[in-house]
């Protein structure tokens, strides 16, 4: 018996042809990419060739066409199947930006070739190191000289930047005490990376407990064509937001995929495990954390839906976004501690992967935003609250 979940009938055939390609690749071969802390080149040049990462890429530049909606089934779909979507999301969420504030010149370049997998979409380059999530105080400036823009200043936790071509780049063109509101005066910007590392950007791989690829980035007079801006000068803030949250959708389905990973392993070895002579998910402290988990996964899977339909929509779906973001996020987590509990000792063990996917759910209680800054979110604009910050 398969484990029940509020999933519709619409995508069985789109979960069922992901599920045939990730079973080409069991957990052995995830669990030892991820001991040797090496990128899964085989499986994302699999995703890529069949079309999964081009889904939100329109027909006519030779992409599937699908929403939002789709693009989160399938990052569930493959962490629901012992993978890791944190390896090729991007691509799905920096679509965003490039698809609806792109000019027409922007995506005859580059969408054909982000579709074949000719072009790799992955990086988007946000966070400093001393801005963190108030993105508004970003220091990395944006100057425009002639027909280019020179950039410096620097960028932090910046992934994939070793398997992308193509990286997304907010920097500030008009300083801070120029603009009227905060969040003017940023702007997005297309950077080539093979041109750009070595010609005025530097990375340093930042190592960390779950073998993430990600960096620090370092501009020291980088020129970009004027033609690599993304919409109008200033706006660059709301642009990026498309990005955003389509980014904190697609992770809320990928914690599902993991809740459901968490759950079907629990319920295996549940139901195989014989203690005193019963399995020990006759016991009800086996039992009730599992339902529970159940329970709080299903009801995250819920507000995706909401935001992603929203997203597809061109409805606000911050509030959504956000809210799936962190009930998703905490139900795998408390999923992954239910299943971890009820393996016992054996949780701890490489084989089992339970211990891999354990640290991978964990990420997202703190990235890519953390579960605090959603709760200061709805409790300012949702609640009416005072400002806390």
């Amino acid at each position: 018996m398969s484990l029940p979940t509020s999933s519709t009938a619409q995508h069985d055939d789109l979960r069922e042809a992901l599920r045939s390609l990730c079973g080409q690749f069991p957990d052995e071969y995830h669990r030892r990419h991820a001991a040797n802390d090496a990128y899964p080149e085989e499986f994302i040049d699999a995703l890529t060739r069949d079309g999964w990462l081009a889904a939100m890429v329109p027909e006519e530049y030779g992409g599937s066409g699908l929403g939002l909606t789709e693009a989160s089934i399938i990052m569930e779909e493959v962490n629901r199947n012992g993978g890791n979507a944190g390896h090729c999301h991007g691509q799905m969420y920096n679509m965003g930006t490039l698809l609806r504030h792109g000019s027409d010149a922007q995506k005859k370049e580059y969408l054909p070739k982000i579709a074949t997998g000719e072009l790799r979409l992955q990086s988007m380059a946000v966070t400093e190191p001393t801005a963190g999530t108030d993105t508004t105080k970003i220091k990395t400036v944006a100057k425009r000289n002639g027909d280019r823009y020179t950039v410096n200043g620097q960028k932090v936790w910046i992934s994939r930047i070793g398997h992308s071509d193509l990286m997304i780049l907010l920097a500030r063109t008009t300083p801070l005490n120029e603009v009227k509101r905060k969040s003017l005066g940023m702007s997005v910007f297309i950077v080539d990376l093979k041109h750009a590392i070595g010609n005025g950007m530097e990375i340093r791989p930042i190592k960390n407990m779950v073998g993430h690829e990600t960096y620090e980035v370092f501009f020291d007079d980088l020129e970009i064509p004027e033609e690599n801006l993304i919409g109008e000068e200033g706006m660059g803030f709301r642009y990026i937001l498309d990005g955003l949250n389509a980014e904190r959708t697609l992770i809320a389905a990928e914690c599902i995929g993991d809740g459901y990973w968490f759950l079907e392993r629990a319920r295996t070895y549940a139901c195989e495990r014989v203690v005193f002579d019963r399995p020990i998910g006759q016991n009800q402290g086996i039992q009730f954390p599992l339902a529970r988990a159940y329970v709080n996964i299903e009801a995250a899977n819920l507000m995706r839906f909401e935001a992603c339909r929203r997203f597809d929509a061109h409805e606000d779906c911050g509030a959504q976004a956000n809210m799936a973001k962190l009930l998703a996020a905490d139900a795998s987590w408390e999923a992954g501690n239910a299943c971890l509990q009820t393996h016992g000792g054996f949780g701890f063990a490489e084989e089992y992967d339970i211990e891999r996917k354990f640290k991978e759910t964990r990420l997202y209680q703190v990235a890519p935003i953390s579960t605090n800054l959603i709760l200061s979110y709805v409790g300012e604009h949702l609640l009416g609250l005072p400002r806390s910050f």
